[in-house]
């Protein structure tokens, strides 16, 4: 039973896995290509480019019958009027979960300074989306304190349904994070962003598509996401087994994974068939 579980979590967690993808020009069709409609996309925003290219990518995936979570980056939304066109725009084509982060933009665009302040005029038009995502941080944020960010998640659940980490390498660090999330009484279930089985060769090449400014930020940001999947002995295999073991352990309510694809969506999806195939096969 002991080694049962696990992977019949493990196949659970495959089975319901999202993909993180930019939305550059040529990402729309690699995805048809290479990921069937069984999973679920996501697609960031870029806070020079505009929330434009995460909205035509996201609407043109959700039309060829792909579950798809655009990113409402909030400080990139002007105000209710504009996210009342965004809502409509998306229900137009299906679309039933939406994530919502403050965003990297410098500066807000109009009203909305933080996540709580869009997801507070959401719930007053009436919660147009079955799914709204909250960011959570099982490693410290680089500029916000850990009691701020919990507070945060606090602040939040009324107009949420879930939390999605970002990238993390210590399942340590998952499970004492929502240990501690349980404990101050946030119950939502959580997603945890995992880093997909990619080329390291390509990562920085990944960077150089998003622009100029947005490089920056993200190179910035992901210093030590560059240095710990280059540190030899990392494994996302074994990373996502020891997930999946967390995961058979229902009160951490861990729902599913958020696999960052760094668009190589053909590398991630040829992963996830083959530990699919060994998971399925182990739980026999």
């Amino acid at each position: 039973m002991s080694n049962t579980l696990p992977s019949v979590t493990m196949g659970h967690l495959l089975r319901t896995v999202r993909y993180e993808v930019m939305p550059t020009p040529k990402m729309g069709d690699q995805v048809r290509e290479q990921v069937p409609t069984e999973v679920t996309l996501t697609v960031t925003a870029s806070p020079t480019k505009g929330l434009g290219p995460t909205l035509d990518l996201a609407t043109s995936l959700a039309a060829d019958g792909y579950d798809v979570v655009p990113h409402l980056a909030a400080r990139m939304i002007s105000g209710r009027s504009e996210l009342s066109e965004i809502v409509d725009r998306l229900r137009a084509v299906g679309v039933r979960t939406v994530f919502v982060p403050a965003g990297d933009a410098a500066e807000p665009a109009g009203d909305y300074h933080g996540a709580l302040d869009m997801l507070s005029d959401l719930t007053q038009l009436g919660q147009p989306f079955e799914h709204v995502g909250i960011t959570g941080y099982p490693e410290s944020h680089p500029s916000i304190d850990d009691d701020v960010t919990v507070q945060a998640m606090w602040d939040k659940r009324a107009h949420a349904t879930h939390i999605v980490s970002n990238m993390t390498f210590d399942t340590e660090s998952i499970a004492t994070w929502v240990e501690r999330l349980r404990r101050r009484g946030v119950g939502l279930p959580v997603i945890i962003g995992v880093p997909g089985p990619v080329e390291r060769t390509k990562l920085l090449g990944m960077a150089t598509k998003i622009g100029v400014g947005d490089s920056v930020r993200f190179l910035k940001k992901q210093r030590k996401v560059f240095a710990r999947i280059a540190a030899p002995g990392f494994s996302t295999d074994r990373f996502v087994a020891r997930i999946a073991a967390l995961a058979a352990n229902e009160k951490l309510r861990i729902q599913g994974l958020h696999l960052y694809t760094f668009n190589q969506v053909g590398v991630v999806e040829a992963w996830r068939q083959r530990m699919l195939a060994e998971a399925d096969s182990l739980a026999r």
